[in-house]
């Protein structure tokens, strides 16, 4: 039995490095945490696939997941829930619990560090006594339960540093980073076949019964006046996102995708000035951003291919709001298009 589940295991921790391409180390820390009971808090910048790895846990295991973002005005009974008073028609009434979000196996608790005091000192002992007490009343929480919650190192401003009593509740700690450069590559392909199984599936929902059309004479028009449009326009969309989906990225485009997000990232190896205007790079997000966009505005052009000239297009769009420029930079008045204006100079085209 204990063979057959370490089999088992295995072969999750193969699927897993499958999904989240260049971050062993979360999926080693999830498996560690789902099996010795405790919570995950990750550590890592925006972009790094801390939602989509334990969200590819919930899928393998068949366990549903709950997403909460925390942000300064979140209150307790946005995560735990309430009692509701619910009303039977005939004059009486009587309160009813409505469970929270974290009745749920597994639970993101994303950028924890913004929530105050209060939701934080509510989750401690969710996750300690895996109970919650709402009105007096204790409420047992889901087996399996696991907490993953992620905050950013680099924003303080409107976040809250955890107490050691909640950061003690946490089974491990794991500081994540950027994947490694060839790697982007496969990250970039693996988003852009989900992308592809996704259109397909979107199509297929919309074919119509035999017999019957997909094309209304006029679009439906809502209350006020504001047009509805049916399946007639919703078809030409799945169409469209799958001719952009099958617009062919060459391998030499791929990789100049790449090096244009990772000079952001290690721009000191490009220009020693450069390297002082950036703080913090794109993330991996960079990276599938530019992809569809290139491949979208190819497109539109008419093209079945992208071109150095798309991604240009689409360049400054796709990235001057994922660079944290530094301090000097700002003082000398350096914009973020200044930047990767700088950035498309230094990397070479195919």
């Amino acid at each position: 039995m204990s063979a057959s589940a370490l089999q088992a295991f295995a072969a999750l921790r193969t699927r897993l490095g499958a999904a989240v391409i260049g971050q062993p180390a979360v999926v080693e820390a999830l498996l560690i945490a789902l099996l010795a009971d405790g919570h995950l808090l990750l550590e890592g910048l925006p972009g790094l696939a801390k939602t989509r790895a334990i969200k590819a846990l919930g899928r393998e295991l068949g366990l549903s997941l709950a997403r909460i973002q925390f942000t300064p005005d979140l209150l307790p009974s946005d995560l735990l829930g309430a009692e509701i008073y619910r009303h039977d028609g005939q004059g009486k009434g009587h309160f009813v619990f409505q469970p929270g979000p974290l009745f749920a196996p597994l639970v993101l608790a994303d950028e924890i560090n913004r929530a105050p005091a209060k939701v934080q000192s509510a989750l401690l002992e969710a996750m300690e006594e895996r109970q919650v007490t709402v009105a007096g009343q204790t409420h047992a929480l889901p087996q399996p339960f696991l907490v993953m919650a992620t905050q950013n190192p680099i924003e303080h401003e409107g976040t809250y540093a955890l107490p050691e009593a909640q950061t003690d509740r946490f089974l491990m700690k794991v500081v994540i980073g950027y994947t490694e450069r060839h790697l982007e590559g496969e990250i970039l392909r693996l988003v852009r076949a989900e992308e592809v199984r996704k259109q397909a599936g979107l199509e297929n929902s919309q074919n119509p019964a035999p017999g019957t059309s997909a094309v209304p004479d006029e679009p439906n028009m809502a209350a006020g006046g504001a047009p509805q449009w049916g399946s007639a326009a919703l078809q030409a969309l799945g169409v469209a996102r799958q001719a952009v989906s099958s617009v062919y990225v060459s391998p030499a485009l791929e990789d100049y995708l790449v090096d244009l997000v990772h000079a952001t990232r290690s721009a000191r190896e490009l220009d020693a000035e450069l390297g002082r205007w950036i703080e913090v790079g794109a993330s991996p997000r960079g990276t599938i951003a530019l992809d569809r966009c290139a491949r979208a505005h190819a497109w539109l052009q008419g093209q079945d291919f992208v071109s150095p000239s798309d991604v240009h297009a689409v360049l400054h769009a796709c990235l001057r709001h994922r660079l944290m420029l530094s301090h000097e930079a700002l003082a000398a008045g350096v914009s973020a298009d200044q930047v990767i204006d700088r950035v498309k100079a230094l990397v070479a085209a195919p």
